[in-house]
């Protein structure tokens, strides 16, 4: 893994550009988490919206006596829509407008919060609150710690995405054969490779910006890597639910 200072010195080899290289580390960062934190109340904004409202909820569930029991054709696509706007990206990042890269994040992160919603049915108020503030807990040590370290990461992502694609698996073998023993196994999986990410993925804004600074790809950059770590935060929180929520009665 390349030193996210690597190029400064090599350009110029002045003090002033690598006081420059660290400002715009600095705002770089902080953009990234603007559009994270932004990304995450538009998704709660959703959810709660769904929550609050039988008519909007209708529209995507089947709700009886204020809980979930079906999907209805538009839920599905709401909540399949942004795999498929995911693998778009994945696959064209490198043509895509900044300005369409936005649009991407913003929907994908609306979208989000009806699958979300289906949280509120299912859990407590007091018990999501609690777990979103834990889990924001977690993500600022692991993401400062990502930050900071010196330790190169690069490992640690390769092991940690064949863990992901194993837990994916994981995941729709037990929504074939439903097991209580396989659930428990992949939230605490989950929780596990979802931390790791966050410090990995931290680690990796900084190379890209080290990369891409003094270009003009470093907004759609800024995007990418809030959509990483938006990402990571919610499936965090979701695994988190499983062992910390407490179902409504």
């Amino acid at each position: 893994m390349a030193n996210p200072n690597f190029d400064t010195f090599n350009r110029a080899g002045t003090i002033a550009d690598q006081a420059s290289f660290d400002v715009g580390l600095r705002a770089h960062m902080v953009r990234v988490y603007n559009y994270m934190a932004s990304g995450l109340a538009l998704s709660g904004i959703v959810a709660f919206g769904l929550f609050s409202s039988p008519d909007l909820a209708g529209l995507f569930f089947q709700v009886q006596a204020g809980r979930v029991v079906g999907m209805n054709m538009l839920g599905w696509i709401a909540i399949l829509a942004p795999i498929g706007l995911l693998l778009l990206v994945s696959f064209r990042a490198a043509t895509m407008s900044t300005a369409a890269v936005q649009a991407v994040y913003w929907t994908v992160t609306a979208l989000m919060g009806v699958s979300l919603s289906l949280l509120l049915f299912r859990y407590t108020g007091a018990s999501v609150a609690r777990t979103f503030f834990i889990t924001a807990a977690a993500f600022g040590a692991l993401s400062l710690y990502g930050y900071t370290t010196k330790r190169d990461l690069s490992a640690m992502g390769k092991f940690l995405f064949m863990g992901l694609i194993g837990l994916i698996l994981a995941s729709v073998v037990n929504m074939i054969w439903p097991s209580g023993t396989m659930s428990f196994i992949i939230s605490a999986v989950g929780v596990l490779i979802f931390s790791g990410l966050i410090a990995y993925d931290t680690q990796r804004i900084k190379e890209q910006y080290a990369d891409a600074w003094g270009t003009d790809a470093l907004e759609k950059i800024a995007v990418f890597g809030a959509l990483s770590l938006y990402l990571d935060f919610v499936n965090l929180f979701q695994f988190l639910m499983s062992f910390l929520g407490q179902e409504r009665e």
